[in-house]
């Protein structure tokens, strides 16, 4: 924790024009440092931005974010700065240490400041810390979701110590790799599959800045049983003396782990004899949507909650009341006996894969940019399950490519265009070959940006798909 006077005077450099480095930047100056912010881009956005900042007595430079700032003696970064910028590599020559903003957050921090509860992994995360926030808030906390959705961290930790009892916290790989001081309450790896490999470099590299979440952590360390990977971590983890290590499945639960038996929630972690007692904290049906993946998020979101001392009527009541975002396998609606179902968030393979699994009989609507993933896993595992298949986008021809190895009698349709009424006829071609009972899934498997400029457009057009087919069909 730092105070003040520790800013004053200070030669900071923020790296980024985007909300979390206009938050930082704001703080900083507002602690009495000389703040500079750099960024490469120089159009209407970004001009408006830096002029707003420089009324405030911020200096702005924009279209050269390779270079550090003379007398520059701390970086602070946001987060989708890759550690190889030549900007960091000058700041390391000088020896200039290099930070997120939540690790500004975290050095922010008074001392009698809200805890925090921490989440990463590959997928899940928003939902699960949204998830969360709700329990907490159930249970009469005064909370935000933060970190990597919501209001910026810095700015929540500068409303003052008065102002929250706890912070369901949501940290990104790169948040962490800029974070090392971060020391959560009780913190969860929800889980692990490859995704930002160019950015880490390897999954090593991946894997150890998500587990740097456990790192100092005081009361739990939340992993997924059926994740080794996660629990690897926290067994390489340095924690407090007494914290634990608390698994979450879908399956009957072990000592010491939250799980699911007869279509409860349970716990058998935080129980006074977790050897023959547990504890009943919601149904599966309170879950919404109660598919497998989400609710592995419930769990792992209660076993947070309940680390903190939550009450099992609250980890009911906040799960009752939460209701995900859009995009994340939103049920849009029931045309000709047939369900349309937005998961446009699944945007890596692991996501892919849960999300397919929640259905029986599918026509799935995938492509987009492949960002370097292979799809022959996903194909395999979800073959069975699949009536037929609609491609779209840029690096469809690698999903093409597996289906024929791994399931070559379903149908594929593979739409060469990437055209805005592309979706639309990707929707109409599923409803071709789906039959009453089967649900149309639109699960990318790969990110968005070839043909929308993010996946809640690329959700969007999917909705009004559905919703034009509906009127057609009315």
């Amino acid at each position: 924790m730092s105070t003040a006077h520790d800013w004053q005077g200070r030669n900071i450099t923020v790296a980024g024009l985007g909300v979390s480095g206009i938050s930082a930047a704001r703080a900083l100056a507002g602690l009495g440092a000389s703040v500079t912010v750099v960024d490469g881009g120089s159009g209407p956005v970004h001009e408006e931005r830096a002029a707003s900042l420089r009324g405030e007595g911020i200096s702005v430079r924009l279209g050269d974010a390779t270079s550090l700032p003379p007398g520059t003696d701390l970086v602070v970064t946001s987060p989708g700065w890759k550690p190889s910028s030549p900007l960091f590599a000058e700041a390391a020559a000088a020896g200039v240490d290099v930070v997120g903003d939540v690790e500004i957050a975290w050095r922010l921090r008074g001392p009698d400041a809200a805890p925090w509860l921490a989440i990463t992994g590959t997928n899940g995360k928003t939902t699960t810390t949204q998830m969360l926030a709700s329990i907490l808030e159930a249970a009469g906390l005064r909370t935000a979701a933060v970190g990597n959705i919501g209001t910026p961290i810095v700015d929540v930790v500068l409303a003052g110590d008065d102002a929250y009892d706890v912070l369901a916290v949501e940290l990104s790989s790169y948040q962490l790799h800029w974070a090392p001081s971060v020391r959560a309450h009780s913190a969860a790896v929800l889980n692990l599959a490859p995704d930002h490999l160019d950015w880490h470099g390897s999954m090593e590299a991946y894997a150890a800045d998500k587990g740097r979440i456990y790192e100092g952590n005081q009361i739990a360390c939340v992993y997924n049983v059926s994740d080794k990977a996660t629990e690897d971590l926290v067994r390489e983890a340095d924690v407090e003396e007494g914290c634990r290590a608390i698994g979450f499945t879908l399956n009957a639960p072990a000592p010491s782990q939250l799980g699911v038996v007869d279509g409860i929630l349970v716990d058998r972690a935080f129980v006074p004899d977790r050897q023959k007692q547990a504890q009943e904290l919601a149904e599966v049906s309170d879950v919404e949507p109660p598919a497998p993946h989400n609710i592995a998020n419930a769990l792992a979101a209660a076993a947070l909650a309940r680390a903190f001392g939550v009450q099992a009527t609250a980890v009911r009541d906040g799960l009752r009341a939460f209701r995900p975002d859009a995009h994340r396998i939103e049920h849009v609606a029931e045309v000709a006996g047939v369900a349309y179902i937005d998961d446009s968030k699944a945007t890596n393979t692991h996501a892919a894969q849960a999300s397919l699994a929640a259905y029986e009989s599918i026509v799935w609507i995938a492509g987009g940019l492949a960002k370097g993933a292979t799809f022959d896993g996903l194909v395999a595992g979800a073959a069975k399950r699949l009536r037929g298949v609609v491609l779209i986008g840029a690096d469809r021809a690698l999903i093409r490519e597996a289906l024929a190895r791994h399931a070559p009698e379903v149908p594929v349709v593979d739409l060469d265009r990437t055209d805005t009424g592309a979706m639309s006829e990707a929707v109409r071609r599923a409803a071709e070959l789906a039959q009453p009972g089967d649900t149309v899934l639109m699960a990318p498997a790969c990110a968005s940006m070839d043909m929308f400029t993010n996946y809640n457009k690329r959700g969007e057009a999917f909705a009004d798909a559905v919703r034009e087919l509906g009127s057609t069909r009315a």
